[in-house]
């Protein structure tokens, strides 16, 4: 009889329990999910790691939410010129409206280009200051699923007085999806132009490209 009656007062408080919406840290980790493109900015506090592979280049990122910012620290390895970029990042989310965000970025840093022509008949070497402009945006269009865009406009100067750089404007498209487990994935393509020059040497345009599979994950 004792066992019947507890059955009986313990089944209502287990139904409540799990009718019990989620606290507001868990609500706040699906609705503003993303780690390696969303979201435009990262929320104060949240932090992300994340790393992509693609062509002509490989990646890793840190992001952090600061004071209405985000500060992080980016880098990349083109693989088909042997060369590695290092830059610190910063994003301020300037408009939201409704499930869209938008956020200018800022990076800064240094690109190391061993001038490798296995790949690339164009390449050249040297060590170049990297100055890099854009903008990110991201738009809620399901539970788990956000589209981004992006306009990145990485400048390389060349450190020596020869007047060699390098302009690469590109614009992309994609999706991150939320994983579960604070996992989000990322498919992305981009395409612009790519305009180079040699050591004084002339300046030439060309087709400027770039896709990216990534992987991040939410620490908070």
């Amino acid at each position: 009889m004792k066992r019947l009656m507890l059955i009986w007062v313990w089944l209502p408080l287990l139904a409540v329990a799990q009718e019990t919406p989620v606290g507001p840290a868990v609500a706040e980790r699906t609705e503003d999910f993303g780690a390696v493109v969303a979201p435009a900015a990262m929320p104060d506090g949240a932090t992300a790691l994340a790393g992509w592979v693609g062509v002509p280049e490989v990646g890793a990122s840190f992001r952090q939410g600061i004071s209405g910012w985000e500060l992080g620290a980016r880098a990349r390895f083109d693989y088909l010129r042997l060369a590695v970029a290092l830059e610190g990042v910063s994003r301020k989310k300037v408009w939201t409206q409704g499930a869209f965000e938008l956020a200018p970025e800022l990076g800064l840093g240094v690109l190391l280009d061993s001038g490798s022509r296995y790949f690339d008949e164009e390449n050249f070497s040297g060590v170049f200051l990297r100055l890099s402009p854009g903008v990110i945006a991201s738009w809620r269009v399901a539970e788990t699923v956000k589209a981004v865009g992006l306009v990145e406009v990485p400048v390389d100067v060349g450190l020596s007085p020869t007047g060699a750089f390098r302009l690469k404007p590109l614009g992309g498209v994609g999706a991150e999806v939320y994983l579960g487990e604070d996992l989000s994935l990322l498919a992305l393509g981009e395409l612009g132009a790519d305009v180079f020059k040699e050591q004084r040497g002339v300046t030439r345009t060309r087709l400027g490209y770039g896709v990216r599979l990534g992987l991040g994950v939410r620490l908070f």
